[in-house]
């Protein structure tokens, strides 16, 4: 006979069912079911602790009177309930790239702020501290985008950014046994699943065979991951070469790649520079596979003579200064930087491009992918004049603005450029000597202190804020860089309905972003994005 009990807790409300029986006959290789109503009081993790004892009775179980064990007699499970507030979950990301001087500390003060509007309880904020540049993207390389991987380009994101953490480390000295594994096993699932999407001829689609015909930017997309992607894993080289030459078959006799199959990424629809951006993609991935051929030098010609002309699109522009620094040809490219730098916006030490189209409300992820390329042109190839680290740090500085909370950026390919930029810039910046220390403190007295030097550079440091709403005070002192960040441990979640703290504020009809970070450089109002810190 079995006598089952679930614990009491001031994190919820118990009741036995009217009908239910707690003590009863459980015969070897036999199963019981058990239920009690459970109201959640609190939010976060709540404890479930049941209890099963064994009980001495004369009853028969079984047509035989069971004794209990004299060993064992009770056994005890304990289960984590994570409970959820109603309402609209909204994440609200501040990042730092703190920067002290060699006598004069890097300081923000900032305030926590929550709406009118949110759901009590469920306001949560931690402070978090990194001394590397990839080391958030690298800590969630499964997770960098909050989205479903359901097709050929969207699995990419589970391929890609793994090959320039990877690069990344490897070029400092910094690769260990453990992160290679893990990104080595996210590119071997990511590689056989993408097979899926091949069709016979060597292109790929976003659904594979079920799709009409391959399509030409994704299969540059595939082609160039899986060719960055040999060092580390097996790759068929047969596949490289047939993607190769399938793309080149869609060569007109001007040079120019034709776009073929469904298009789903923004930056190569509609205009009349579609094929310019989509011949400029194609050819960038030829050439950062080293690929020597005619074709290569038949699509820069496609693209000498779009420069000739007038380059209006942005995004164009920026990706062929990358495409022209990989080619070698430095009139060319220091000719489009020029045209770059003179349309480029700056605030507060950060430095991007705009698109003129693009929302002033929501972050466009298309600047942050072309912001990416003009960072990878100043950073690959012999330097140019004029664009220098200095340059290419307050460009790093915006793109790190732009991270979610886990290292990632809004889409599939703003996510792949940017980490690709970024893991440039980290290793062009690299040094192994120094140490940080950075210190938070409340106003209300709490204080915490986080060291970061070599031995601790990967090591993600993070505290709970307690304190909602409330003010804080960063510093760091010593050598070096490091990346805080002020972020939801779980989202702030409002419901209902009504005024949002500030215009612009709120991502859709009664949705509040919990907590808000205000700093001394203003508030940015990207709903997506909140504020961020920079020093």
């Amino acid at each position: 006979m079995v006598r089952v009990q679930l614990s009491n807790s001031s994190h919820f409300s118990l009741r036995e069912c009217a009908d239910c029986q707690y003590t009863m006959c459980v015969c070897a290789e036999e199963s019981r079911v058990f239920q009690w109503e459970v109201s959640p009081s609190s939010l976060g993790e709540v404890t479930l602790e049941v209890r099963a004892e064994a009980l001495h009775t004369e009853q028969l179980c079984g047509n035989e009177v069971a004794p209990p064990p004299t060993v064992g007699r009770v056994d005890t499970v304990v289960r984590k309930l994570l409970v959820e507030a109603e309402g609209t979950p909204v994440a609200v990301t501040h990042n730092a790239l703190l920067c002290p001087g060699a006598e004069k500390p890097a300081e923000k003060n900032i305030s926590l702020l929550l709406p009118d509007l949110f759901v009590a309880g469920s306001a949560r904020a931690s402070f978090s501290v990194l001394g590397d540049l990839m080391g958030r993207a690298m800590k969630n390389l499964d997770k960098l985008l909050a989205m479903p991987y359901g097709c050929g380009e969207q699995n990419m994101i589970l391929f890609a950014p793994n090959i320039y953490i990877l690069n990344y480390l490897t070029s400092t000295a910094q690769l260990t046994h453990a992160i290679k594994e893990r990104a080595t096993r996210f590119l071997e699932s990511g590689y056989q699943r993408e097979l899926t999407y091949r069709h016979d001829d060597g292109s790929y689609s976003a659904f594979g065979k079920s799709d009409a015909s391959g399509n030409t930017w994704l299969t540059a997309f595939v082609m160039k991951s899986f060719g960055g992607a040999k060092p580390y894993i097996f790759i068929d080289p047969k596949l490289i070469v047939d993607s190769r030459t399938w793309l080149l078959s869609h060569r007109r006799q001007d040079g120019c790649i034709t776009s073929v199959g469904k298009l789903f990424h923004n930056g190569m629809k509609g205009g009349v520079s579609d094929d310019v951006s989509l011949t400029a993609y194609i050819t960038a991935a030829l050439l950062e596979l080293d690929a020597v051929n005619p074709m290569v030098s038949g699509c820069l010609q496609c693209l000498r003579v779009a420069v000739a002309g007038k380059l209006e699109n942005m995004y164009t522009t920026a990706l062929l200064s990358y495409t022209f620094t990989l080619a070698g040809d430095q009139q060319t490219r220091a000719a489009l930087l020029t045209a770059l730098h003179q349309r480029s916006v700056t605030d507060g030490g950060t430095r991007h491009w705009k698109r003129a189209e693009a929302s002033e409300k929501v972050l466009d992820s298309l600047e942050v992918e072309m912001t990416a390329y003009v960072l990878l042109a100043v950073l690959s190839g012999t330097p140019v004049p004029g664009f220098d680290l200095d340059y290419a740090s307050s460009i790093t500085r915006w793109l790190i603005q732009q991270q979610n909370p886990y290292g990632g950026f809004a889409s599939t390919q703003d996510t792949v450029v940017a980490l690709q930029a970024l893991a440039r810039y980290g290793a062009a910046t690299y040094s192994s000597e120094g140490a940080c220390v950075v210190g938070l403190s409340s106003l209300g007295g709490a204080s915490w202190q986080f060291t970061v030097d070599q031995s601790t550079r990967l090591l993600y440091q993070e505290q709970a804020l307690d304190r909602l709403p409330g003010d804080y005070r960063i510093t760091a002192q010593g050598q070096g860089c490091v990346q805080a960040q002020v972020g939801p441990p779980g989202a702030g979640l409002c419901t209902g309905t009504g005024l949002c703290p500030g215009p612009g504020l709120c991502p859709g009809p009664g949705l509040c972003p919990a907590p808000g970070v205000e700093e001394e450089g203003g508030v940015s109002k990207k709903p997506r994005r909140g504020s961020h810190l920079m020093g």
